[in-house]
């Protein structure tokens, strides 16, 4: 068996207005420049289940331990990432595991 992450971490977002789907993302996609992933993605919702419609965005990083999930959410490119999407999204739901 390969070896796996520590932590990681999905969340998923859901635009206030389907027109903003393309700036959250790139807001999103600024998380791509803090270091402390090993792995970072983000993705436009496919859509291919039909019993779920309400996720537009979902981002998926991993993280070798806690601390280093600590680091990247006190980045300031983080809190610049939140002020870009915050007032353009509607849900969000996290999960770490």
């Amino acid at each position: 068996m390969s070896a796996r992450p520590n932590i990681r971490h999905v969340v998923f977002f859901s635009a206030k207005e389907k027109t903003d789907v393309a700036r959250i993302i790139e807001g999103l996609s600024l998380l791509g420049g803090i270091p402390d992933a090993e792995v970072f993605e983000v993705r436009k919702n496919t859509r291919d289940d039909a019993l779920s419609g309400e996720v537009d965005v979902v981002v998926y990083a991993e993280f070798a331990s806690q601390e280093a999930l600590t680091a990247y959410k006190s980045h300031p490119l983080y809190a610049e990432a939140i002020d870009i999407v915050r007032p353009l999204r509607d849900l969000r739901i996290a999960a770490d595991f």
